[in-house]
C-alpha cells in the first residue's frame, strides 16, 4: 500500500494545489501519493492560473486539475495531513479526530522534520517513519508565536505573491522529503 500525504486549504484553488504539485516533484520515485483539498471548496472548479503556472514549473500538466471539497474520508486514508493553516488543522480533526496526530500545517510540520532525529531505515514504510520523527521532534521545540504556523494565502493578489508562497511551500516540504530518504 503507498503511503499519502493529504494537503488542506481553504478552497482548493491556490495553495493545496501548488503543494500537491510541488511535492509529487519533491518525492518523485518515493512510495508516496499526494492529494489536494479544499475545506470549503467548490467542487470541479480549475486551479487559481497564478498557481497553476507554478504547478506546470514542476513539469506536470496541471490543465486537467480541478478541486475537491474535504470528506472525512480523504482525511482517513492520509498517511500525514498538511494543512495551510491552523483553522484548516483545526477543521480536519474536528471533522476525523483520528487524525489528530498526524495533521500538521504544513509550515509547522517542516519545523518539527528539520529538528528531527533521522528515523532508522524503515524501507517498507518511509513516510510513517518520517511522520512519527517529526511528531517526536513536537515536545523539544518551543511553541511556535500564533500566526507562524499559517500560509499565507495569495489570493487576490499578483503573480509575485504566488511565487512567494510557492517557495515557503518548497521550504516546508524539503525537510519532509529529507526525512522519507532518510527512513528508506
Amino acid at each position: 500500500m503507498t503511503d499519502r500525504v493529504l494537503f488542506v486549504c481553504h478552497a482548493n484553488l491556490c495553495r493545496s494545489p501548488m503543494a500537491e504539485y510541488l511535492a509529487r516533484k519533491a518525492l518523485a520515485g518515493r512510495p508516496v501519493t499526494v492529494q489536494s483539498v479544499g475545506t470549503d471548496a467548490v467542487e470541479g472548479l480549475p486551479m487559481h492560473p497564478y498557481a497553476a503556472d507554478i504547478a506546470a514549473e514542476t513539469g506536470a500538466d496541471p490543465t486537467d486539475f480541478r478541486s475537491h471539497r474535504l470528506r472525512a474520508e480523504h482525511l482517513a486514508g492520509a498517511t500525514l495531513v498538511l494543512t495551510a493553516t491552523r483553522r484548516q488543522r483545526s477543521v480536519c480533526t474536528a471533522l476525523a479526530p483520528s487524525v489528530l496526530h498526524r495533521t500538521f500545517t504544513l509550515r509547522q510540520f517542516g519545523r518539527l522534520a528539520a529538528a528531527a532525529e533521522p528515523p532508522e531505515d524503515q524501507a517498507g514504510d518511509p513516510l510513517r517513519a518520517a511522520v512519527e520523527a517529526a511528531a517526536l521532534a513536537r515536545g523539544r521545540l518551543q511553541p511556535a508565536a500564533p500566526g507562524t504556523d499559517d500560509l499565507r494565502d495569495p489570493i487576490g493578489g499578483t503573480a509575485a505573491d504566488f511565487r512567494r508562497c510557492a517557495e515557503e511551500i518548497e521550504r516546508s516540504l524539503r525537510p519532509l522529503a529529507a526525512l522519507i530518504v532518510a527512513a528508506g
